[in-house]
């Protein structure tokens, strides 16, 4: 892997968060990472940037080596094709592990980063160790689609939706409003056009790989947040009852963010998820 000459720092002070040094792989993905040890690879969700993993990063990079990458068309990762579906994004995450080098990595998405690792667990699942889908969606259910691609459509004429993600996504409780104010700063910052791009495929993707759970052979871990109105505890339970070693944990009295709104419980989860022994090769 060849990275880019220099190490690119985005700003987020807008967004009330340090910014975290990145560095670019050839095929134009912008990753942050620290520690060493097991890969963990960490993919956040659409109108967000690698640094919503930033209490996972601090955490985890005593014991691994954490890898958060900018999803395509957000942070500093080039942008996909308009009308990429859930499989280019799947494509994407394998030719950013070829470029890093990575034959085998455990791997955890939130929300769309969700459906990217499910993808990636379902199609090249030798690569993957162990999967994380956190606040992940599966099969909506026909008022849910309807509404979701609602929104999608709505994107190119009206632009990026700053409010509506932060109604569905956080409760009016304190513990959140950081958090909260945290979100609002990235979806201020998302370029357009990587929001429209994937939030289109997001909208579309909930079945794309449905099917494919029961193939998937390694630690499966569904977790999401009890009140998360999207990615409900019962999308959780129905993945992990048919995945061979799927398992999932509800986070009470959280929502959509559940990974910055309660991030011990989350790490704790996590952990746990990492210590169970992953399939032999």
């Amino acid at each position: 892997m060849q990275e880019a000459a220099t190490t690119s720092r985005v700003n987020v002070a807008k967004a009330g968060a340090a910014a975290l040094p990145r560095k670019t792989t050839e095929g134009g993905a912008a990753y942050f990472e620290a520690g060493a040890g097991e890969d963990l690879i960490l993919i956040h969700g659409v109108g967000m940037r690698l640094e919503a993993w930033e209490p996972q990063i601090e955490v985890f990079s005593r014991t691994h080596r954490v890898i958060a990458v900018d999803m395509p068309g957000h942070g500093g990762s080039a942008c996909l094709a308009a009308g990429s579906t859930l499989t280019d994004f799947v494509g994407w995450f394998g030719r950013f592990l070829d470029d890093m080098r990575i034959a085998r990595a455990n791997v955890a998405g939130h929300s769309m980063g969700a459906l990217i690792s499910g993808g990636a667990a379902a199609t090249f699942g030798d690569r993957v160790a162990r999967v994380g889908y956190l606040n992940g969606v599966y099969r909506r259910d026909p008022v849910a689609k309807a509404a979701v691609l609602t929104r999608a459509a709505a994107i190119r004429t009206e632009g990026v939706d700053k409010e509506g993600p932060l109604l569905r996504w956080f409760g009016d409780d304190a513990k959140s409003q950081h958090a909260r104010e945290l979100t609002r700063g990235w979806l201020e910052m998302v370029d357009p056009e990587g929001y429209a791009v994937a939030y289109t495929a997001f909208a579309g993707g909930d079945e794309t790989y449905a099917d494919r759970w029961p193939s998937v052979a390694c630690p499966a871990l569904f977790l999401t947040g009890s009140d998360d109105p999207n990615s409900t505890p019962l999308m959780a339970e129905q993945m992990a009852a048919i995945t061979p070693r799927g398992y999932a944990r509800i986070v009470e009295a959280h929502r959509h963010m559940v990974n910055l709104t309660a991030p011990e419980t989350v790490n704790a989860l996590m952990a746990e998820w990492l210590a169970i022994e992953e399939e032999p090769q």
